[in-house]
């Protein structure tokens, strides 16, 4: 199994700068505003044919009233449990202050290799600062810039010393996990994404407050259940562009669009003391162009006073705000009280299996053209159309091509009723499928 190594320190010293270095991707949220980073945030780097995972961890305080500095101190810790090796990032500008000697005495309890790394050395002043950071007893120390990259190969070749070689059956697992499907779960903020997560793996591994906006990054956690494994991506809340005022929520939002792009299946979760409202929409019309797997997560049930078919008539408005896509699966879920969690996840991994299925030709063949020559395509100009073969795709999602003598006089009903057939035939519910037709 490749090696995990841990990216620790005080707030706005440099961390999730270094953390893009070397992973050689824009994957974590920079800013000068301290704070930004909050939940553990995992990558992939290499260096010298060596593979390892970067995880990139919250500023770390002590004695502070902020719900989120309270949470990112657990993150921290927990990183710091799951880790192998851990980089301690300080900052040459300010020098040692008391919070890198809370780090430091932390990181001396921890009996793992530690790599002091001092940040923002990118002159030959500033190198001579650097030999104050002896004083924190953790031995030598790493001269970087992580903005311009100097020093970080002297960094990683150190690193990859520290790590054990891999074997071939360990590099073949690895390669199967980046190739799970993923599941993002996506909505407005505070609709209890991240709740939702932590319920399943029974651990806090993402931050959970009741302020709207409190994921930033998206974060991945491997999950396996009903003998299948896949990833659960929590993402941010996408809102309104008008409403997102912050330069950090924006690239929130962002990671949280590139997510649906990338993921197999969009879990999309509604707050049910709220609504279906217009942001949903967007956001279901935005998984549905992307052409993934949707289901429809209505949480918070728990909240609501229910009366006689409740649940039906707030399926039925749903229905009727995404028509004509009406048999996207809909499940009440409560994040508090665990209710219809796994039936949530079975849905998501039905929709998954669906979205990948495969029919034989001679199979869709022998279905849809006996469905065809019952309900052939109305003649237009006393012209008649006749289909005479179809057939999938060899494409990611489910596609079709269906082979006629007039393909361009098939009108759009026609086109929606063999849709229709398609989904009822062979049960794609939740997947978006898009049907051809061909000249013979």
């Amino acid at each position: 199994m490749n090696s995990i190594i841990a990216i620790v320190g005080r707030p706005n010293v440099g961390k999730s700068t270094l953390f893009n270095r070397l992973i050689q991707r824009r994957e974590a949220i920079v800013d000068d505003v301290s704070g930004v980073t909050r939940d553990r945030h995992y990558g992939k780097g290499d260096w010298n044919g060596k593979d390892f995972s970067l995880i990139d961890t919250g500023g770390y305080v002590e004695g502070s009233d902020d719900i989120f500095e309270d949470e990112i101190r657990k993150q921290v810790v927990l990183a710091l449990e799951e880790c192998d090796i851990i980089v301690f990032v300080v900052d040459v500008t300010t020098g040692i202050s008391p919070l890198d000697e809370a780090v430091s005495k932390l990181l001396r309890k921890s009996k793992k290799p530690v790599f002091l790394v001092v940040n923002k050395v990118d002159n030959a002043m500033r190198e001579a600062d650097a030999f104050e950071f002896y004083n924190l007893g953790l031995g030598e120390y790493y001269s970087i810039s992580s903005v311009n990259g100097s020093g970080t190969g002297e960094l990683l070749d150190a690193l990859v010393k520290e790590m054990p070689d891999v074997t071939e059956e360990e590099e073949v697992h690895e390669n199967a996990q980046d190739e799970l499907p993923k599941f993002a779960i996506v909505g407005r903020p505070n609709a209890g994404k991240s709740s939702f997560i932590n319920a399943l793996i029974g651990k806090d591994r993402n931050i959970v407050t009741d302020i709207a906006g409190t994921t930033r990054d998206t974060i991945d956690t491997t999950y396996n259940k009903f003998g299948f494994d896949f990833k659960l991506v929590d993402t941010a809340g996408i809102r309104k562009k008008s409403k997102v005022k912050e330069d950090i929520e924006f690239y929130s939002v962002m990671r949280a669009v590139r997510a649906i792009e990338h993921c197999d299946v969009a879990i999309l979760m509604i707050d049910a003391t709220r609504g279906f409202e217009g942001q949903d929409q967007n956001i279901f019309w935005l998984a549905q162009k992307n052409r993934k797997g949707i289901v429809i997560l209505v949480n918070k049930w728990d909240l609501l006073d229910k009366e006689t078919n409740t649940m039906k008539k707030c399926e039925e408005m749903i229905r009727k705000e995404i028509a004509p896509f009406t048999d996207v699966p809909i499940v009440f879920t409560s994040t508090i009280t665990k209710q219809r969690l796994l039936k949530a996840l079975e849905t998501a991994v039905e929709v998954h299996k669906s979205r990948t299925n495969k029919i034989a030709t001679s199979k869709l063949n022998e279905t849809m053209l006996a469905v065809i020559e019952n309900y052939p395509p109305p003649a237009v100009k006393g012209k008649y159309i006749k289909i005479k073969y179809c057939m999938q795709l060899p494409t990611p999602t489910p596609q079709f091509a269906f082979f006629a003598n007039l393909p361009q006089y098939i009108r759009d009903p026609y086109k929606r009723f063999i849709e229709n057939k398609m989904r009822e035939i062979y049960d794609f519910k939740g997947v978006p499928i898009t049907i051809y037709f061909r000249q013979k």
